[in-house]
């Protein structure tokens, strides 16, 4: 029996009235990435079914822990409080002579939104990103400018939250997910 799995998607589309194409991250849990097409739908009406996905991944492995689907009661019982938990991180920062906000969008398992946010703060993105005037991000909470910074679980969709819970545990593999970049149709997953 194949296993219930996370995916991690970046959805683009250019909405009426839009100049440029806009982007969100979209996450859930299907069989395939395929399965998650009516959800990808429901999660962006505004799109009007114009949706495209320009990059996912298949979450397994972040940060030396493997990441598992799992029915909601099987984690009841287990400690929420100083828990590793899983966070997705979308930082900000700028170039020289770019007319542009770069974003760098990450995974991090953590025990809270501090310690994920020190994790962003080491990677190259945030020390290479920012000069005089136009930093890296910084905001008074978390000592690093998050765009959005979130637990997985809580931005999956209601109905998934409802049935499914995230299961970390420690890992010595080091393979990493594979990334699928480009422009797939949705009608083509």
């Amino acid at each position: 029996m194949q296993n219930l799995k996370l995916f991690m998607l970046m959805l683009g589309c250019r909405p009426a009235g839009r100049n440029t194409e806009q982007h969100d991250m979209f996450f859930s849990v299907g069989y395939t990435v395929k399965d998650l097409v009516p959800e990808i739908k429901a999660f962006w009406p505004e799109a009007k079914g114009n949706i495209h996905v320009d990059a996912w991944r298949e979450v397994n492995l972040v940060n030396g822990y493997r990441v598992r689907v799992v029915p909601r009661e099987a984690a009841a019982g287990v400690p929420e409080e100083g828990a590793d938990k899983l966070f997705f991180l979308n930082l900000g920062g700028y170039k020289p002579g770019e007319f542009d906000e770069f974003h760098y969008k990450m995974l991090a398992v953590a025990k809270d939104q501090g310690d994920a946010a020190k994790q962003a703060r080491q990677t190259a993105f945030y020390k290479h990103t920012g000069f005089k005037g136009a930093a890296s991000h910084i905001d008074d909470k978390f000592g690093v400018d998050v765009d959005e910074l979130f637990k997985v679980q809580d931005i999956l969709p209601q109905e998934v939250k409802e049935k499914y819970s995230l299961q970390l545990t420690k890992s010595s593999e080091t393979e990493e997910d594979a990334l699928h970049l480009g422009y797939f149709q949705l009608h083509k997953l």
